[in-house]
């Protein structure tokens, strides 16, 4: 072999020192946490837990059972406001902080859960039920026997709780026992002193990638962030944050914003991103190998995050004014996002013909789906990606439409309620469409009421009531659409509407009610039904009324029966192109 064919040798050295073994309580790293003390470098992950893994955490330690050992970065920190999970602190210099090299989704659900101003949060809100003794979502207001755990955690306030409910003083002592052992459960940690971060993040990526595999994005987001000066720098997680908080549209997830950053980019989505911005010594920034295709080939990462954000604003702006989508949890499929991101990147500006047409293939390609295209959903990326042109918007979405002319395609079965299921998702949007009114105060419901009840939430079940209780319908109707509306609302109490439609609110006027009623496709006749106990049947005139109103709504969106005709002004321009070449 020679030396030209001699593998790549490792550039990164090893650890200045060797690990420090130590081990910490619960009790140090929640206060190293709140004083800013522990930091999370920009090569990690970013947080993936839920709520039922927070539990099974706690669940452990009370149990005693190991949690797994920390790697932690002893290293200078400047100052800054920095999060952790739902714990926002105003941290200090701090001239060797703790920077979570390994165990960021332990030391982050730790101190949400447990530091009272981060608890809000549904994820990290959870309570101590010493009756059943199981950790359960915390409940609205106080119940004697189920105490959250910030109360838990601090022995002070658990004997103010046990003073605010003497009659639960029997299970004192097994509070205290919890208290204690929480406070005092030892994790154990292995502290590195390094200077070099490219040494850290050898480490980080071989211990997620012996195992376990960490997804695309946390791979991209690993390999570029090695600047921990840059304050407030763009990452995935900020793009949602931003994305959710400013349009209200849910937490995209990060492989989601990924791919359409890297659609922005280029049209090969799946290409090698080792190189996206710039590799080794030699290789110029943005090379790619083969045939992929950069558009913006000297672009720089955080040039790429921002412009990347705004091309996802207006694409999502577009869901939610136009193609009535409201809510990430109600997009048929995320890749038609990448596509839109795409184009909204280089055409930024589409004019009322363009976007009705926009429009009409965004719905079509939800009706049809990926399943018509080669590799299915790998395929319909690639093929509706790579149709959009950086120079021709028109050209652009009449390739689109041509990849998903399918007329014939049937409508969703809605005989299958899913809320997971890219059909399930277009029957939501069509109730959307409907604009679902409160069954309370008859006013319509916001997008700001679906962001409320949805957050962090990937799919809208949480938005999603029975009308009767699950349990009373017949097994084969158990699935229908016909027994679900869409009401979001955050404190509902029950699962299911029954009671409500039965009675009409005091407060709402018989013209009222039946506005309401008929927003959620319900009839006075529909709701006698259900006063009278006659289920199937009204689920039965319902699943007609919602088969009508689905297909107005999809013949309204995908115009199968219309032409795609370009917008007036590009066949103007076209025309006059050939008359020059005439003459």
């Amino acid at each position: 072999m020679t030396s030209s064919e001699q593998p790549e040798a490792n550039v990164t050295t090893g650890l200045d020192d060797r690990p420090n073994a130590t081990m910490f309580t619960v009790e140090n790293l929640v206060t190293m946490a709140r004083s800013g003390e522990i930091r999370i470098p920009h090569f990690q992950r970013d947080f993936r837990w839920q709520r039922q893994d927070v539990v099974r955490l706690f669940d452990s330690i009370v149990r005693g059972y190991p949690v797994g050992s920390l790697l932690l970065w002893r290293r200078p920190a400047t100052a800054q406001t920095l999060k952790l999970g739902s714990l926002e602190i105003e941290a200090p210099d701090v001239s060797a902080a703790r920077w979570v090299v390994d165990g960021q989704q332990r030391i982050t659900s730790l101190a949400s859960a447990l530091i009272p101003e981060a608890s809000r949060d549904p994820r990290f809100a959870l309570a101590y039920n010493l009756r059943d003794q199981e950790f359960v979502p915390a409940p609205p207001e106080d119940e004697p026997l189920v105490i959250p755990l910030p109360v838990l955690f601090n022995l002070t306030r658990v004997l103010q709780w046990f003073q605010k409910f003497p009659e639960t003083l029997e299970y004192v002592d097994r509070a205290n026992n919890i208290t204690q052992t929480l406070r005092q459960f030892q994790i154990p940690a292995y502290e590195v002193t390094q200077n070099d971060v490219k040494v850290l993040q050898d480490i980080f990526d071989r211990m997620n990638n012996y195992g376990k595999r960490l997804s695309r994005a946390e791979i991209f987001s690993a390999l570029f962030a090695d600047d921990e000066s840059i304050k407030n720098r763009l990452t995935f997680d900020r793009i949602a944050e931003h994305l959710d908080e400013d349009l209200g549209f849910g937490t995209v997830d990060n492989d989601t914003i990924l791919m359409a950053m890297l659609a922005r980019r280029g049209p090969d989505v799946k290409r090698e991103i080792r190189n996206e911005f710039g590799g080794e010594e030699g290789i110029p920034r943005g090379h790619q190998p083969g045939r992929a295709i950069i558009d913006f080939p000297d672009e720089a990462r955080d040039t790429a995050y921002r412009l990347g954000e705004s091309a996802m604003r207006r694409a999502i702006s577009f869901l939610q004014e136009e193609a009535n989508v409201p809510h990430v949890g109600m997009l048929p499929y995320r890749h038609l996002l990448v596509v839109l991101t795409r184009l909204f990147a280089h055409h930024p500006n589409p004019d009322p013909r363009n976007i009705r047409l926009l429009r009409r293939w965004f719905w079509r390609a939800a009706v049809v789906g990926p399943e018509v295209f080669k590799g299915s959903t790998t395929g319909a990326i690639r093929f509706l990606v790579f149709a959009v042109k950086p120079d021709d918007l028109t050209g652009s979405i009449q390739e689109l439409l041509k990849l998903v002319e399918y007329p014939d395609t049937p409508p969703p079965d809605l005989r299958r309620f899913r809320s997971n299921e890219a059909a399930t998702k277009t029957v939501l949007c069509a109730w959307w469409a409907n604009m679902p009114r409160s069954l309370d105060d008859g006013n319509p419901f916001a997008r700001d009421d679906l962001s409320r009840v949805l957050i962090d939430r990937p799919t809208a079940l949480d938005a999603v009531r029975y009308i009767v209780p699950r349990n009373t319908v017949p097994h084969e109707y158990r699935l229908w659409a016909a027994n679900r509306a869409l009401v979001p609302l955050t404190e509902a109490t029950s699962t299911s509407i029954e009671s409500i439609i039965a009675q009409r609110p005091l407060k709402l006027s018989e013209s009222a009610w039946r506005a309401a009623l008929a927003s959620h496709l319900i009839s006075s006749d529909m709701a006698d039904l259900i006063v009278r106990g006659q289920t199937v049947d009204f689920l039965k005139a319902r699943q007609a009324a919602l088969q009508s109103q689905l297909t107005s709504f999809l013949k309204r969106m995908c115009e199968w029966s219309f032409e795609s005709t370009p917008p007036l002004t590009s066949l103007l321009i076209e025309d006059s192109t050939e008359e020059e070449g005439i003459a």
